[in-house]
């Protein structure tokens, strides 16, 4: 049949409510008019078939046959058929059509749901039979109830559906029918591509944790169980769309069938035999890495379907290729989103290479103990002189954006403990800096693995304080999770890691005592490492403080070790945001008051506030100036202060930071980066001196 009778045929019929006597009226009319076409041009041909005689044919049947109702005639109707097919008379509009469709469509979304649902729950009574008797009457119920809600919305379906047989819809309904016939078909064969796809890599992965995992059976069918849903939704796609193709071709008769099921067809076997491909050369592979493998594979297999898709798709559709500029907006914006949060969530291992390099620092063994029931770490020292190293705002990204950040910032965390040798490292915070955009990571575990590992191989004993970035609010690892992660990596597996496995039960991520003791057992020093938590309230850099139950924690274990010691024994407390008390040394500092006596440093910070304490009072500052014990704290936070300022007989200290990262041009500034050495001597007394790392690589 010539295309151009096809075209002409189409014409006529183009406002004419559809129905299926119609539908098959305009077939029975194009056959007609083709054969007339073949009979005409056979009485006027001398044996050849030139291609101007055709067209001089084509004209005169046009001509001749210039109306519908000729054509009718032609194919054997009368002309009432004709005036029957205009009338206007019970023929659907496109608004009745919308509701009653959207109505059946959401009934097969449910069939297919509740479907997907019994034959998950039949499977898992095959592979378990013991358990199906053991439970036989609860799994019964379940299956009743599913199967008698799923055949309610089945007879009301099909209630619907046979009062639309024979039905005449205008033409606008007519139009959104074959649209919608043209996205279900799409949408099936493309289905069917996607759930070969998700079977194949869910049985490969899957397969393999069982052959290579050494696990046994049932814990291989607990893990395929448990991620059952990565089937589903393919299978239940698969569903849906041909319950719902099949609801568009009970009303119209667009596509070829015979021509569409070798359509199904061909995907499904080419879909089957390039992933058994696949799966041999996974298997004859033996991978140790399989999934870059899988996501490449399924890679090239989309493209493939987006190659059929493009070249012979549109053989069997009305539109092939529909744009919708403002959809391709939205699942493009919608990718880059998704893409770029998993990329931000990702472990990555840039450093590792460095940190694999690190070598043992020198420095001077000391006995270390660890009482599970306190949490307390004791150090005993195997020297007159104790020399603790204060770093703090380390701020490792740990993305690959980050990577010479990180790297400088490890690599000035080394220049600093190789040059003063401590026996003893502690972090006042925000080692790491998980805050997406600005450091295009959301991943606050990888960056303490890490840095765990960097410790290890230098081989100094360390602790850590959290700051307030460590488990910032869209960070992968959770307060709770972090702390488990540093509890992994803590001193039972490290040898170096002075993390507590044993917590008190305060407000805080992390509150812990370690003593330090001289060769004769005396207590020389205790270190308060304590919590200032992150935010309070609202808005902001909304800082919160050390609350009231840290307080008394921290006066608890003072009072107790002076009652053991019979004397008030020297302490020291290292937290990460200021005390207010640090803001108000500050400014009497300023006004050149005698209240308070400087040391060294500069307070430089430019971002915020000078000094960036909670605008909550905490009672730490008053009660350490009750008991006596404490005369000297260290924090950080405020990247470029590093003064040091006594008041009211307590050293208030900033520490001066490594950070590269986290505040716009910090990476060229150099005098606010370094660290501050702490020396305790055997009788109590100690010494403090700040490191810039200038003067060290200089």
């Amino acid at each position: 049949m010539t295309e151009q009778i096809k075209n002409f045929v189409q014409i006529y019929f183009e406002n004419i409510p559809y129905s299926e006597e119609t539908a098959l009226a305009k077939d029975k009319i194009e056959t007609v008019m083709n054969c007339e076409f073949e009979r005409m041009v056979a009485e006027r041909s001398d044996g050849t078939h030139s291609e101007g005689l055709r067209e001089e044919v084509l004209e005169k049947l046009f001509g001749k046959y210039s109306r519908l109702t000729d054509m009718a005639v032609l194919a054997g109707y009368q002309a009432k058929d004709v005036a029957r097919w205009r009338s206007d008379g019970g023929v659907k509009d496109i608004k009745t059509l919308k509701k009653e469709f959207i109505k059946q469509r959401w009934r097969i979304y449910v069939i297919s749901l509740l479907g997907v649902m019994i034959f998950t729950e039949l499977c898992w009574l095959v592979y378990d039979i013991s358990a199906a008797v053991q439970y036989v009457i609860p799994v019964l119920i379940y299956l009743l109830v599913l199967g008698g809600i799923a055949a309610l919305f089945v007879c009301g379906f099909r209630h619907d559906e046979k009062k639309s047989e024979s039905e005449r819809y205008a033409v606008k309904a007519f139009l959104y029918l074959r649209e919608q016939s043209d996205r279900y078909a799409k949408r099936r064969l493309n289905g069917i591509a996607l759930f070969f796809t998700v079977l194949a890599v869910f049985v490969l992965l899957e397969s393999r944790f069982y052959f290579r995992g050494g696990s046994k059976p049932e814990e291989v069918a607990e893990n395929v169980f448990s991620n059952m849903i990565f089937l589903k939704i393919p299978l239940y796609c698969c569903i849906k769309n041909r319950l719902i193709a099949e609801l568009i071709q009970r009303r119209v008769h667009l596509l070829e069938k015979a021509v569409y099921k070798r359509h199904l067809a061909g995907i499904a076997v080419f879909s089957a035999v390039y992933w058994m491909t696949v799966a041999a050369i996974f298997v004859w592979r033996n991978m140790d890495y399989p999934v870059n493998f899988l996501i490449g594979a399924a890679i090239v297999f989309q493209t493939m379907i987006w190659g059929y898709d493009l070249v012979f798709r549109k053989k069997i559709v009305y539109r092939n290729i529909a744009v919708n500029r403002q959809r391709i907006m939205l699942i493009t914006a919608v990718a880059v989103l998704v893409s770029g949060y998993m990329a931000l969530r990702r472990d990555t291992w840039y450093t590792q290479e460095y940190i694999n390099s690190v070598p043992v620092v020198e420095h001077i063994r000391h006995d270390i103990d660890y009482d599970e029931k306190t949490g307390v770490y004791t150090i005993t020292s195997s020297a007159k002189d104790f020399k603790i190293l204060h770093l703090t705002d380390i701020h490792l990204g740990g993305s690959l954006y980050s990577y010479w950040k990180d790297m400088r910032a490890l690599k000035a965390c080394f220049a600093e403990i190789e040059h003063t040798k401590p026996d003893f490292v502690v972090v006042t915070g925000d080692l790491c800096f998980p805050m997406g955009i600005i450091s295009l990571s959301l991943n606050n575990s990888a960056p303490v693995h890490q840095f765990a590992a960097f410790m290890r191989n230098v081989g100094i004993p360390w602790a850590f304080t959290y700051g307030n970035h460590d488990t910032e609010s869209l960070a992968v690892t959770s307060g709770q999770e972090l702390d488990e992660v540093y509890k992994s990596l803590s001193y039972k597996s490290s040898g170096n890691l002075l993390y507590p496995y044993v917590q008190p039960d305060i407000t805080g991520r992390n509150n812990q005592l370690i003593e330090i003791r001289n060769t004769d057992g005396r207590l020389n020093t205790a270190l308060f490492l304590i919590d200032s938590n992150s935010y309070i309230g609202k808005g902001i850099n909304a800082y919160d403080y050390i609350h009231d139950d840290q307080v008394e924690w921290y006066a608890d274990q003072v009072e107790r070790l002076n009652a053991e010691a019979g004397y008030t024994v020297p302490s020291m407390a290292f937290f990460h945001i200021p005390l207010q008390q640090y803001r108000t040394a500050y400014e009497l500092y300023e006004k050149g008051s005698s209240e308070v006596t400087y040391f060294f440093g500069e307070n430089n910070e430019k971002m915020l506030d000078k000094i960036c304490c909670s605008e909550h009072p905490s009672k730490l500052f008053e009660r350490m100036k009750e008991l006596g014990s404490t005369n000297a704290v260290f924090c950080g936070h405020d990247h470029y202060n590093n003064m040091s300022l006594e008041y009211e007989g307590i050293r208030l200290t900033y520490g001066m930071s490594i950070d590269y990262l986290a505040m716009p041009g910090i990476e060229d500034d150099t005098d606010q980066r370094g660290a501050e050495l702490i020396t305790l001597h055997e009788d109590g007394t100690w010494e403090l001196e700040q490191f810039p790392l200038v003067s060290i690589e200089n």
